[in-house]
């Protein structure tokens, strides 16, 4: 598990915007919105910039997170995902 201070910065529940930067790939905003569905189901509307060069994708999510516990998952199960490289 992460170590992280989320519970002493963040008043749960609580909206975070998870931005997720991936290979530019057609299926990153579909598998980072499944993922999501397994944790935190909503109804989600990512949004994808384009880097520079158009290598990569930024999918921006803004999720329901209910605890350090919850939010720390999702940066985990985000992180596993294959087209994924970082998530901030």
């Amino acid at each position: 598990m992460m170590d992280t201070r989320f519970d002493e910065l963040l008043d749960f529940p609580c909206y975070q915007t998870f931005k997720v930067l991936g290979v530019a790939h057609e299926e990153l905003p579909e598998h980072v919105v499944s993922c999501l569905q397994q944790h935190a189901p909503d109804d989600y509307n990512p949004s994808i910039r384009p880097s520079t060069k158009g290598n990569y994708h930024s999918v921006s999510v803004d999720v329901k997170v209910t605890s350090k516990e919850h939010m720390e998952t999702i940066y985990i199960e985000l992180g596993k995902l294959e087209l994924v490289r970082v998530v901030l």
